[in-house]
């Protein structure tokens, strides 16, 4: 277990909802990631400047020496767990309760909450949609 003193974050776009989807502890938790991987992600973003130059400059990307066994071997990722075998119809939507609620009751073999492009992804929108699913799968809605 990951064991961080960290503050909780402020949340500076006040949106309905908002308090059940990014709850106290929520937040406790995300500050904790962010004060664990925040020097890391710095390491990286410093990496990635240096090689941009470097590819600037004409040299060309390469995989990772370490990982060249990975590339060289023979090898398969297990197989998928019975009840996700079948697929056979999938529906994806917008997460707006109406939307959720219609693909929840087609029938489909599957639905995917599409967060992105079937979304104005505003930061109201985005706190409704996973307020929406919440009470989705809360069967709440």
């Amino acid at each position: 277990m990951m064991e961080v003193d960290a503050a909780p974050l402020e949340i500076a776009g006040p949106v309905p909802g908002i308090e059940q989807v990014l709850t106290q502890d929520a937040l406790v938790f995300l500050g904790a990631l962010c004060a664990n991987f925040q020097p890391r992600i710095e390491a990286l973003l410093a990496h990635r400047r240096e090689a941009q130059t470097r590819y600037d400059a004409g040299e060309r990307p390469r995989f990772l020496p370490e990982t060249d066994e990975v590339r060289r071997s023979s090898w398969r990722v297990a197989e998928a767990p019975a009840d996700l075998r079948r697929r056979t119809v999938e529906i994806t939507g917008p997460i707006d309760p109406k939307m959720i609620v219609n693909a929840l009751r087609s029938g489909a073999d599957v639905f995917m909450a599409d967060c992105e492009d079937a979304t104005a992804p505003s930061w109201a929108n985005v706190i409704a949609g996973q307020l929406a699913l919440m009470q989705a799968v809360r069967r709440e809605l």
